[in-house]
């Protein structure tokens, strides 16, 4: 993935499995919260990566436990980054269904992207599809 992040020097861990996860997951709600991040950002941000990780495991990796997912986070005051990137053929988010559509409601998954949008300022994709940046500006108290 091709971006630049504000920061010298990001955070950058491998997730191989879903096991791997809390410890990322809980760095990025411990640091936000440390820096005084609503506790509606800090769980946004947290449900967003969650769900980018879970993507990159179950649908980039197909669960394959000898692919690693990249996540790469740096937070200021400001914001928090994330980028997270799998090793998968990537996806094309326009052939997605929309879970809002009445015969998708039923469905007990598909509801990730649009978590991650309505909580975070910004989602964005690589060209390939295997790789998400996610943003989230410091919300005012």
């Amino acid at each position: 993935m091709s971006h630049s992040f504000n920061a010298p020097s990001p955070v950058v861990l491998a997730v191989r499995s879903t096991s791997d996860f809390l410890p990322v997951l809980d760095g990025v709600a411990s640091e936000m919260s440390a820096l005084g991040y609503t506790a509606r950002d800090v769980f946004g941000m947290r449900l967003a990566m969650e769900e980018a990780l879970a993507n990159a495991i179950k649908h980039g990796h197909r669960c394959d436990p000898s692919k690693t997912a990249r996540v790469r986070y740096h937070i200021t005051i400001e914001r928090v980054e994330a980028e997270v990137e799998d090793e998968g053929p990537g996806f094309d988010r326009t052939r997605l269904a929309d879970p809002r559509e009445e015969e998708n409601l039923e469905q007990s998954c598909g509801r990730g992207l649009l978590l991650m949008k309505h909580f975070l300022s910004s989602v964005r994709y690589n060209e390939r599809g295997n790789g998400v940046i996610l943003c989230k500006r410091r919300s005012r108290p």
